[in-house]
């Protein structure tokens, strides 16, 4: 019943910037736990940022200063502000959606905890 779908992925310069949008829908919890995700090729699935919501964010080291995530009024949007992309960052990024909403920040990068996807949407950064 939950679906989160991605949009915003494009290809950039380095130093540029982009938004993605994670537009979810049928998630009936009052607090939630939601995540952005990437995979970059020939590597793993890794964390990038993630809001509860309460608004309390957390990032990965490799984007603090960099991505801001956010969320709209009606907290059933989430977004990824990247600016001064760097090659690096060239991957799918994927939104994501822990099951209960509760105990947001327990493995928080555990990608195991985190039940609801998107289909990902493709962020490349060329130098």
């Amino acid at each position: 019943q939950v679906q989160l779908v991605e949009s915003g992925g494009g290809a950039v310069q380095a130093g540029g910037s982009l938004r993605l949008s994670c537009a979810g829908s049928g998630y009936t919890y009052s607090s939630y736990c939601m995540g952005w995700f990437r995979q970059a090729p020939g590597k793993e699935r890794e964390g990038v940022a993630v809001i509860d919501s309460d608004g309390t964010t957390v990032y990965a080291d490799s984007v603090k200063g960099r991505f801001t995530i956010s969320q709209d009024s009606a907290q059933y949007t989430v977004y990824l502000h990247m600016n001064n992309l760097k090659p690096d960052d060239t991957a799918i990024y994927y939104c994501a959606a822990q099951g209960s909403g509760r105990d947001c920040w327990m493995r928080l990068w555990d990608t195991a905890k985190y039940t609801y996807w998107g289909q990902g949407t493709q962020v490349t950064v060329s130098s």
